[in-house]
């Protein structure tokens, strides 16, 4: 094939774009700390997305993938979405449950994706998970550290009653305490909230009433403070 100049600048264009297209990919190692003194996260999505996809936003109306996950700890319509979208996932990296003190690491080759999300629930409460929404994966090598905070998603009043089941879409309550630590025949530690869409939580409330009073949760275990978690990103 003869190559005439207008052949050879589109080829050297094509070659530019693969060049610039291939310095956005990354593998990436991860360690998440759980900070709390007795929060339990659910199992772990870890994505890489796009700037198009999200696994929540704050300020806006939870997704049913993401209230799945906010009320019961199901991550596999958040782990669809994102792989529906070309995105790479890693999922439950810990095994299980990821208790207060303890951390699990993985590593996610991201590929073209540039965007990082993070998400699980917090247990015990009623929506609440800890996240990470879209950070920008640094093109430059190096370890970084985010503080990750817990979030309410807004679709169930947070009312501290635990009852068996209610993990599913729309049932009231926390479905566990999962060290057995919770109390039982709580009257609600809340029965109206005004803001429905994804915000920071505010907590849970507790008492130390094990058999009664407003609320299932301990006090003395279950309360929390942001952050609730360091995420550790070493880019390659």
């Amino acid at each position: 094939m003869k190559l005439t100049k207008t052949t050879i600048t589109l080829l050297s264009a094509l070659g530019g774009f693969s060049f610039l297209s291939s310095t956005h990919a990354a593998n990436i190692e991860f360690e998440l700390h759980n900070l709390t003194h007795g929060i339990t996260f659910t199992p772990v999505l870890v994505a890489a997305h796009d700037n198009q996809s999200s696994l929540f936003t704050l300020g806006q109306t939870a997704s049913t993938a993401l209230q799945k996950m906010a009320e019961g700890g199901s991550i596999d319509d958040l782990e669809t979405q994102v792989k529906n979208a070309s995105g790479k996932v890693v999922k439950n990296p810990a095994g299980g449950l990821l208790h207060a003190g303890e951390k699990t690491m993985g590593m996610l080759d991201t590929e073209n994706n540039m965007y990082l999300s993070l998400t699980a629930m917090l247990l015990p409460t009623n929506d609440g998970f800890v996240g990470l929404d879209s950070w920008k994966i640094p093109t430059e090598a190096g370890t970084y550290t985010i503080m990750l905070n817990g979030y309410d998603a807004g679709t169930e009043v947070n009312d501290e009653i635990i009852v068996d089941g209610s993990g599913a879409v729309g049932t009231p309550g926390i479905p566990v305490a999962p060290n057995g630590n919770g109390g039982k025949n709580a009257t609600g530690a809340s029965n109206n909230e005004a803001n429905d869409k994804v915000h920071i939580h505010p907590g849970n409330i507790g008492d130390t009433d094990t058999n009664g009073g407003i609320s299932d949760v301990d006090s003395r275990i279950h309360r929390w403070l942001n952050p609730v978690a360091k995420l550790i990103v070493t880019v390659k």
